[in-house]
């Protein structure tokens, strides 16, 4: 049986494969987007606000993507071997690799409150979701301060 648990860790393969396969996505979406935009810029079929909204949302892909990349080295140090990546790469344990998750998603939700800002929205549904990323960015940050161990 011990020996059945102590394998068990490579299970955590399936984790770090897929989200090494999400973040070449993500990162291959991006560089799709940035060549699309690159093409509307120089031939003038993009001009203004839409410009601005769409390099934020590059800016998101690649960022998304960055943390997929960082969640796979993380995995795979925290079950399989020790890998050769940059420290900040890597998460030593299951509160960093949760609390890079809570950061990543309350940059996220920034950037998307910026696309709203940009997009013109009314000043009331603006603030509505002004105040409800507020209130899970607090809850994530929270989480993250609260829950370190000493």
């Amino acid at each position: 049986m011990k020996q059945i648990v102590e394998k068990s860790r490579y299970l955590a393969l399936i984790g770090v494969i897929g989200l090494l396969i999400a973040g070449v996505a993500a990162f291959g979406w991006g560089l799709y987007k940035t060549v699309l935009l690159v093409y509307d810029v120089t031939t003038g079929a993009s001009a203004g606000t839409s410009v601005t909204v769409d390099l934020v949302k590059i800016v998101d892909y690649f960022l998304v993507a960055t943390t997929l990349l960082i969640f796979a080295a993380s995995l795979y140090e925290l079950f399989i071997a020790e890998i050769n990546v940059p420290d900040w790469m890597i998460a030593h344990n299951l509160h960093d690799l949760k609390s890079r998750l809570s950061s990543m998603i309350v940059l996220v939700l920034a950037v998307k409150f910026l696309e709203e800002v940009f997009i013109g929205r009314n000043a009331y549904d603006l603030m509505l979701t002004g105040v409800a990323i507020a209130v899970v960015a607090a809850v994530l940050i929270a989480f993250s301060y609260f829950g370190k161990k000493d």
